[in-house]
């Protein structure tokens, strides 16, 4: 079906109420213990498919998946390790993606998964229980209040929206329809993540003073110039562009690159930003925006290379008793620490160094002698896959997931603040209560996008 055919239904009468049957939830809540333990470990398929049918299709949790070719269905498939779930539709654009997923899929389960190419008709599966979003940035927050409204809980990627408006009606949407929504910010659900952040507030390097934040990667100059060309055989590329701008296709917008475009994506700075900025705000307690925001940058280099996002940025986030910096370097692949990325939390006693493969804290020297003593840890688990098992877990006990969406919003607000201060070169201001940047006229237009017919932005 065309997205002109059909419009959003939102109504005090959603579906939102309507949870399992009781037989039915007590079983996944029984078999949770069982299945949460099993990650640990990369399953082979067989093995996979022997535990799934020990449990039966009535008393497993299904999933849908929207947006399957990248990041939404390496979710799936940590999710389906499990073996109370199983996957009942699978939904994207691209008819060789759904083709090739589905054909994966079926090597996890026995049942396989139904086809769409318009999420709308997958929410409308009676037996569906939740959806993995993993489609461009810009159609987060429609399918996240979507999916919602339908009943259906959440596992949304991040950022969680391409934009400060849309992070308050994914909010708004997750609240009223009473939602499970887990945001895809894995590092929440990270046990050396954890074991640092504990170490920061405890005191262990002293005060806080700064945190240093650097994102340096390859992919962020997106890829070589190329022409127009005709939309390829198969791809829906109007419900590709959903509610963004009407514009012509380009591989160098499309597949693995769209998110260096401003109507998409946000760069470097939303897609490894809010998973770093994330750690920041967590190790200083941080609940509110920034005092304010200061940015430098531009796009410096490789003009033979497709993106409107920044190759260069630095971000100042101004906060009450430490200060936030952020760094990327689109093109390169090296940084401080020899690490990519990562983040340095500086205080009076000693630095922490943390990134995705463990953390090490460096004493500060006083006569010679380190004030505290040396720590390295090495990080032993997956966080993605305890991000998802978290999800699953929640949607069985109805508590909320290591990422609600108030934690999305807020680091989603400070990644958009960076970009937005460097496109209009001004200090931002934020206004809580008025949603605005006070008198900011450049980047109040930035708050809001504008939905292109017949899509529109839900007033919740």
């Amino acid at each position: 079906m065309e997205s002109t055919d059909v419009t959003i239904r939102l109504s005090p009468t959603s579906k939102s109420d309507q949870l399992m049957n009781p037989t039915r939830r007590k079983f996944i809540k029984d078999t949770s213990r069982f299945s949460m333990g099993l990650g640990a470990i990369s399953l082979n398929p067989t093995l996979v498919k022997t535990m799934k049918r020990k449990v039966s299709a009535n008393d497993k949790v299904q999933l849908g998946l929207i947006g399957a070719r990248g990041r939404g269905f390496r979710v799936l498939e940590q999710a389906l390790q499990q073996p109370d779930t199983e996957c009942l539709g699978i939904c994207d654009i691209d008819d060789s993606v759904i083709r090739d997923r589905v054909n994966e899929v079926q090597q996890l389960q026995d049942r396989r998964p139904e086809s769409f190419k318009d999420f709308r008709k997958l929410l409308e599966h009676p037996d569906l229980d939740a959806v993995i979003i993993g489609t461009p940035d810009h159609w987060h927050c429609l399918q996240t209040v979507y999916a919602c409204d339908a009943g259906k809980d959440v596992y949304v990627e991040k950022p969680m929206a391409n934009s400060l408006a849309e992070l308050d009606v994914m909010v708004n949407a997750t609240r009223r329809y009473k939602r499970v929504v887990q945001v895809g910010q894995q590092q929440r659900s990270g046990k050396h993540w954890q074991q640092a952040i504990d170490s920061i507030r405890s005191g262990k390097i002293g005060q806080l003073r700064r945190i240093n934040i650097w994102a340096n990667f390859r992919y962020g100059i997106g890829g070589p110039v190329k022409k127009d060309s005709a939309v390829p055989e198969g791809v829906d590329f109007d419900m590709w562009l959903g509610p963004a701008p009407q514009r012509t296709f380009n591989e160098g917008r499309f597949h693995g690159s769209w998110r260096m475009f401003w109507d998409y994506g946000g760069g470097l700075m939303t897609d490894w930003g809010v998973h770093l900025i994330d750690m920041a705000l967590w190790a200083g307690n941080i609940s509110t925006t920034p005092a304010a925001v200061v940015a430098t940058g531009g796009n410096f280099a490789y003009p033979d290379h497709a993106h409107e996002t920044f190759d260069t940025l630095s971000v100042n986030f101004q906060m009450e008793n430490f200060d936030i910096n952020w760094q990327s370097l689109g093109g390169l692949q090296t940084g401080p620490y020899d690490k990519p990325y990562g983040l340095a939390f500086i205080g009076n006693n000693g630095t922490i160094v943390a990134d995705r493969g463990g953390w090490s804290l460096i004493p500060e020297m006083e006569n010679n002698q380190p004030q505290i003593a040396a720590v390295s840890m090495e990080s032993t688990r997956s966080s993605s896959e305890d991000h998802i098992k978290n999800f699953l877990e929640c949607i069985k006990t109805r508590e909320e997931p290591n990422c609600p969406v108030e934690n999305g919003r807020l680091v989603a607000q400070y990644a958009h603040m960076g970009n937005i201060a460097q496109r209009t070169q001004s200090r931002l201001v934020w206004d809580q209560q008025k949603k605005t940047f006070g008198k900011n006229k450049p980047a109040n237009q930035l708050i809001t996008p504008e939905y292109r017919k017949p899509w529109d932005l839900p007033k919740l």
